[in-house]
C-alpha cells in the first residue's frame, strides 16, 4: 500500500484570485489528458503488463494522483475569493451554478470526465506508446498554461508539473525497450 504524507508533492502558491486561469487549469483536473485520466490509466494497465514494468506504472500512476491534488489546490486557491460575477465573467457561470467553487471532474469546456478517457489495449507496447503520448500531451498543456498566466508563483508549480511529465515520458520510453527485450527472449510454442 501507500504512505500518504499530508503535504503536496511541490508547494502551490498563487499571487491573485484568477477564476479565468482556474477554468483553464480544470482541463488538467478532469479533461481527457488530465491527471485523473493518467492516474487511472496507468494503475489499470499495470494488471495486464509484464512484471518487469508493473512497479513503474504503479509509481507513476500514484504520482499522477499527487499532481491531481496540486491542480485541485491551484484551482481552489484561484477561485476561493471569487465573486459570482467573477466566475461568470471567467466562463465558469454554469460551473458555479452547479458546484459553487467546489471542484468537479470536467474539462475546461465543461465536459464531464468519462471513463472512455482511459486507454487499455492489453498489448504492452501499444499501452506504453499511449502512455508516452499522454505524457507528451500533458507536457504541452502545462507549457500552454504557463504561457497563459503572468502569476510567477503559479508558473513555478506548473513548471514543476511540466518537468515531471517529461520524466514520466522518458521512463515509459525505457519501459518500451525493457518490454521489447523481454518479448525478444520469450519462446514461442
Amino acid at each position: 500500500m501507500w504512505v500518504y504524507e499530508k503535504k503536496l508533492q511541490y508547494p502551490v502558491r498563487v499571487s491573485k484570485c484568477d477564476p479565468r486561469m482556474a477554468k483553464y487549469l480544470i482541463e488538467q483536473y478532469g479533461g481527457a489528458d488530465g491527471e485523473l485520466s493518467a492516474a487511472l490509466r496507468y494503475l489499470n494497465q499495470r494488471y495486464s503488463i509484464p512484471d518487469k514494468v508493473i512497479g513503474l506504472l504503479t509509481d507513476i500512476g500514484t504520482e499522477e494522483f499527487a499532481h491531481l491534488e496540486m491542480i485541485a489546490t491551484m484551482v481552489f486557491k484561484l477561485t476561493q475569493d471569487a465573486t459570482p460575477q467573477m466566475m461568470i465573467d471567467a466562463g465558469l457561470g454554469t460551473h458555479y451554478a452547479n458546484h459553487d467553487n467546489a471542484l468537479y471532474y470536467e474539462s475546461a469546456g465543461g465536459v464531464p470526465w468519462t471513463a472512455s478517457y482511459i486507454t487499455a489495449k492489453g498489448d504492452p507496447i501499444a499501452d506504453l506508446y499511449e502512455d508516452i503520448a499522454a505524457e507528451e500531451k500533458a507536457r504541452a498543456t502545462y507549457q500552454w498554461l504557463i504561457d497563459m498566466t503572468d502569476d510567477v508563483d503559479l508558473q513555478d508549480s506548473l513548471k514543476f508539473l511540466r518537468e515531471r511529465e517529461i520524466v514520466h515520458s522518458l521512463r515509459f520510453r525505457e519501459a518500451v525497450e525493457i518490454i521489447k527485450d523481454y518479448q525478444g527472449t520469450k519462446k514461442v510454442f
